[in-house]
């Protein structure tokens, strides 16, 4: 099996109605860097770019199962205001860390009703076809510690 690689993008996300969702290429960012089979970045682009090398560009449409999955309406559902205990304004939007069995988990606020607050668990991005314009910047051998760690450093 070939040596894990590490590869270091300039990336552009939109959605499908074209909007920027996230770019490295902006002031003050740094491109991004991950270790080849190690789940640093959703599957759907690390597939597309597997074998690229620096100075190679590609534009890849990732769909939900290959990037952050459907939305699973099981994930959205209504809590006691009273779990909010401490929080003076409760907004749709917001975001919070919730504790759960599988350990912390984001949640943000869909709707907030007297009693209620109603938060969705799933990625914000789930459900959506993601499109990348991506420059390879560099590709190389991950080091012995890289590989030990599960990411590049």
């Amino acid at each position: 099996m070939a040596q894990p690689r590490v590869v270091t993008i300039h990336y552009t996300l939109t959605n499908d109605q074209g909007e920027q969702l996230d770019s490295s290429r902006v002031e003050g960012r740094e491109p991004l860097s991950y270790l080849e089979g190690a789940q640093n970045i959703i599957g759907g682009l690390e597939s597309a770019l597997n074998e690229k090398n620096a100075g190679d560009q590609v534009k890849v449409s990732v769909e939900p199962a290959e990037g952050y999955g459907e939305v699973n309406e099981e994930l959205v559902q209504p809590v006691p205001r009273s779990a909010f205990e401490g929080v003076d304004s409760i907004e749709p939007g917001m975001q919070f860390q919730a504790q759960t069995p599988g350990g912390p988990q984001v949640v943000r606020v869909v709707e907030v009703g007297d009693e209620t607050v109603t938060i969705d668990a799933n990625h914000p991005l789930a459900g959506q076809t993601l499109h990348f314009d991506v420059e390879v910047v560099e590709a190389r051998e991950a080091t012995d510690e890289e590989q030990e760690h599960g990411h590049a450093h």
